[in-house]
């Protein structure tokens, strides 16, 4: 992550390694997958709060959001971009977290890696990332491919770094 500047990068590296040990994200190929997507979601760990809105999720009953103002309550957060009243009470239930009534702790640097690492395992992520198979770890997180061009140059950095 060549734009990720040292002070966020020591801020986020204890909680980035913990999550990544939480969720058995261990292997070489594991950790390359892992971190190449959360650097896409994230712009290099900088933002663990959505840009936009979160009005395109409003009345998304698919995400749980099922009350005036949820889209932009539950818009994406940390840095796999959390999305959704489900996905957050979900999270916040595996952690021992209130993430549903507390959304925005989902920003918070400790609390944004741990739900990374929730989503990856309840995704069965590690599975994908030992066949390699990062399309499809790209669908699992991304509901498609936006982004796969960026996604997969950040996968093959970190292969390479993680050699």
């Amino acid at each position: 992550m060549t734009h990720l500047p040292t002070a966020r990068a020591k801020l986020c590296l204890p909680h980035l390694n913990r999550a990544m040990q939480e969720a058995a994200i261990t292997t070489r190929k594991r950790r390359a997958a892992f971190l190449a997507q959360l650097a896409h979601e994230s712009v290099e760990l900088v933002h663990f709060e959505e840009l936009a809105s979160g009005d395109d999720y409003e009345g998304r009953k698919d995400l749980g959001n099922i009350h005036k103002g949820d889209g932009r309550r539950y818009k994406g957060r940390g840095p796999i971009q959390l999305t959704g009243r489900n996905n957050y009470r979900a999270a916040g239930k595996a952690l021992h977290i209130d993430l549903e009534n507390h959304p925005k702790r989902a920003a918070a640097v400790d609390v944004g890696f741990r739900t990374a690492g929730w989503f990856w395992t309840s995704r069965k992520l590690n599975h994908y990332a030992d066949l390699g198979n990062f399309r499809e770890i790209t669908r699992r997180i991304n509901g498609g491919y936006n982004g796969l061009a960026h996604r997969q140059m950040y996968y093959r950095r970190a292969l390479k770094v993680l050699a």
